[in-house]
């Protein structure tokens, strides 16, 4: 387990989805009917912010860069700003869009309705990169998470890699992370779907995920983890391949952000010089305490520290 005396260290999450998240809790939620909720919440979300909002609880220097116009720009800097997290965000043109997630008590269900991240101008992206090189300097780690805006060139995340020293994971899929592979990513994390949104066939069986994540690797990422939600994730890297096996959870508020939470666990340990089947599996331990919170990325540094002793690493 990581000691909580481990030095301060600075890690970097950019992306440019960010969202102001509100969520609605009901006793039971019935479509098509008029619906109260019995608690609401509201905070910054969408990956970027909360792989930042990780990555502060756990105890590092946290910096987010990412980009931000309207209401809710004004709403995250202000609770950034009470969380001790670092924040760049270019103002946009565009407001940053507003999701909402229904929890619905009764059957345990989750719904989440969702905006598309809102175009940004080439001036914008521009600025982004320019911020991103000055919050990655000196970095122990980076996350590059999110989907791209419509009109984004799919080369973004290689373009920050270019100019990226410390190790780099990326949880992207499709184009995007094709185009950076290149460059050598140190983990990417794409869950089934994704993975076969990237190569571009189905995945059916073990064998299919074998040989997706074979190709991935033989294109340039050191490591690839593909989750599955709850079930065991499959982990490929130099030292071969691993099924991990989180403990299971009695109750799951809100599994919203629990790749993000994934993503900034790996980080944090990598930026303290962990291995990177120890990073993995504290950063499972993350994806798995967030499942039991209703928001996205609050960690309890220590309870993820218990929950790592849980968690099976086993040859695959």
């Amino acid at each position: 387990m990581t000691s909580p005396l481990s030095p301060p260290h600075a890690v970097v999450a950019a992306g440019l989805s960010p969202a102001w998240q509100t969520i609605m809790r009901f006793a039971s939620l019935e479509p098509g009917e008029v619906n109260r909720a019995s608690d609401v919440q509201r905070c910054a979300s969408g990956k970027v912010l909360n792989v930042a909002v990780a990555l502060g609880a756990l105890g590092a220097i946290s910096r987010a860069v990412t980009v931000m116009g309207g209401a809710a720009a004004g709403w995250t800097a202000a609770e950034f700003h009470g969380l001790g997290i670092e924040l760049a965000a270019v103002p946009t043109i565009a407001d940053t869009r507003c999701c909402t997630t229904l929890l619905d008590d009764a059957t345990g269900r989750t719904t989440e309705l969702v905006e598309n991240a809102p175009p940004i101008t080439p001036g914008e992206l521009s600025r982004f990169v320019v911020a991103y090189e000055a919050a990655v300097a000196g970095a122990a780690a980076v996350v590059l998470s999110g989907s791209l805006p419509i009109g984004t060139p799919v080369t973004i995340y290689r373009d920050l890699l270019e100019r990226t020293s410390c190790p780099a994971i990326i949880d992207a899929r499709g184009p995007e992370l094709l185009a950076a592979l290149p460059c050598r990513p140190m983990l990417v994390k794409p869950n089934r779907e994704e993975l076969a949104r990237t190569v571009g066939r189905p995945i059916a069986v073990e064998a299919d995920l074998r040989g997706a994540m074979e190709e991935i690797r033989a294109q340039g990422a050191e490591w690839v983890l593909v989750t599955a939600g709850a079930k065991p994730a499959l982990a490929l890297g130099p030292a071969g391949c691993f099924r991990i096996v989180p403990p299971r959870l009695d109750r799951v508020v809100n599994p919203i952000g629990c790749g993000d939470c994934l993503a900034a666990g790996i980080a944090d340990q990598i930026g303290r010089g962990r291995e990177a089947l120890e990073a993995i599996r504290f950063g499972m331990a993350c994806a798995t305490f967030n499942c039991g919170t209703l928001l996205a990325g609050r960690l309890e540094r220590l309870a993820v520290g218990r929950l790592v002793a849980d968690m099976r690493i086993e040859p695959a």
